[in-house]
C-alpha cells in the first residue's frame, strides 16, 4: 500500500495486537507488573479491565510470551462458553483428550488429577481468559469453583481475567460476591495522556522502519490524541487513514488537514466537527481511501 512511499518496512498502525510494537507506556507497564507480582505470589484470581481499544489483548499476549518456564499457561481467547464447554476447554488446554463418554463430575476429577500431576512436576498453572466479560453467569460460577481445587498449601489453578468494564458491573451484583472477594489483584487500564499518545505514534513508526523526519508533527499527534481520547486503537485507525490520505495525494508528509479528515471519517472520533460534505469531498477522501484499499486493512482487535 503506502509502505515504500513513506519508507516503512511494515504497517505501523495495524489493528492486530503485535507484541513487537509493545511500548513501555505507564499504564501498560503497571498492568504487567501487577500481573507478574500476583502470579508470583500464587493468588487465585487476577483481573485487568479497560475500555475497548486500550490494549488489553496486547498486554495479555505480552504476559503469556514472558511467563517463566515453570508456568503452564492455558489460554482461552473467546470465553463465550457454557459451563460444560468451559470445563472441556480447560481440560484440552491442560493436555487431556476429549471423550463424549465422560460426564461433568468425572471431567472435573480428571482436571484436578492433571493439575496435581503438573504441580508435582514443578509447574504453576495459570488460566488466562481474554474478553472475560463475555462469560455467561453460570460459567463465571464454574470458573470460581475451579479455584476451589487446591492442596493444603497452594492453589492448583490461578486465573487471569482480561475484560471490558462491563465485567466489573456484573461482579458488583450480590450474587457474584463470592467471586468478587476472591479477586485479590486488579488493575484498570486508563487512556493515554497527550504526551504518551505522541510517543506512542512515533514509536510505532520507528519500529515499522521510519527514519528521518517524523511523518506526524507535534500538532498532528496532539490532535490525534484529543480526537481518540487517548485510546490506542482509535489512534491507530486515525493515523492509518491520515497516511492513506497523504499517500493518495502523492505527499510525503502528513498535514493537519489529513488528520482532520480522518477524524471526520471515523464515527467515534469526530470531536464535534460538523461534517461539511463539500469540504470533505474536496479532499477526495472517499475516492482516495477506496483507491488505497482501506477495506483490506481492518481486522479484529480487543
Amino acid at each position: 500500500m503506502y509502505l515504500q512511499h513513506f519508507g516503512l518496512a511494515e504497517t505501523p498502525f495495524s489493528l492486530t495486537p503485535n507484541t513487537e510494537f509493545f511500548f513501555g507506556l505507564a499504564p501498560h507497564v503497571e498492568a504487567l507488573q501487577v500481573l507478574q507480582t500476583a502470579l508470583q505470589t500464587g493468588e487465585g484470581f487476577i483481573k485487568v479491565t479497560g475500555e475497548v481499544g486500550t490494549g488489553k489483548t496486547l498486554i495479555c499476549r505480552k504476559l503469556i510470551n514472558e511467563l517463566p518456564k515453570r508456568f503452564h499457561c492455558a489460554y482461552l481467547p473467546n470465553p463465550y462458553l457454557s459451563p460444560a464447554e468451559l470445563r472441556w476447554a480447560v481440560a484440552l488446554e491442560l493436555g487431556l483428550k476429549y471423550s463424549a463418554d465422560i460426564d461433568q463430575m468425572q471431567l472435573t476429577g480428571l482436571i484436578q488429577q492433571q493439575l496435581l500431576a503438573l504441580c508435582a512436576h514443578g509447574h504453576s498453572i495459570v488460566l488466562v481468559l481474554d474478553e472475560a466479560q463475555a462469560l455467561p453467569d453460570e460459567s463465571l460460577e464454574a470458573l470460581r469453583l475451579f479455584t476451589n481445587l487446591e492442596t493444603e498449601s497452594r492453589k492448583l489453578l490461578q486465573v487471569v481475567l482480561f475484560a471490558q468494564p462491563e465485567l466489573d458491573q456484573r461482579l458488583s451484583l450480590h450474587n457474584f460476591r463470592q467471586l468478587r472477594q476472591r479477586i485479590t489483584f486488579s488493575y484498570c487500564l486508563r487512556a493515554l495522556t497527550l504526551d504518551e499518545a505522541e510517543a506512542y505514534v512515533q514509536h510505532r513508526l520507528s519500529v515499522a522502519g521510519r527514519v528521518g523526519k517524523p511523518l506526524f508533527s507535534h500538532r498532528d499527534t496532539r490532535l490525534l490524541a484529543k480526537a481518540s481520547k487517548g485510546i490506542p486503537r482509535l489512534i491507530n485507525i486515525l493515523a492509518h487513514k491520515a497516511l492513506l490520505l497523504s499517500f493518495g495525494e502523492g505527499s510525503h508528509q502528513i498535514e493537519y488537514r489529513h488528520v482532520k479528515a480522518a477524524i471526520v471519517d471515523t464515527e467515534d472520533t469526530k470531536l464535534g466537527f460538523q461534517t461539511n460534505w463539500l469540504w470533505f469531498m474536496g479532499f477526495g477522501m472517499m475516492s482516495m481511501l477506496a483507491g488505497a484499499g482501506l477495506h483490506l486493512f481492518y481486522g479484529g482487535v480487543s
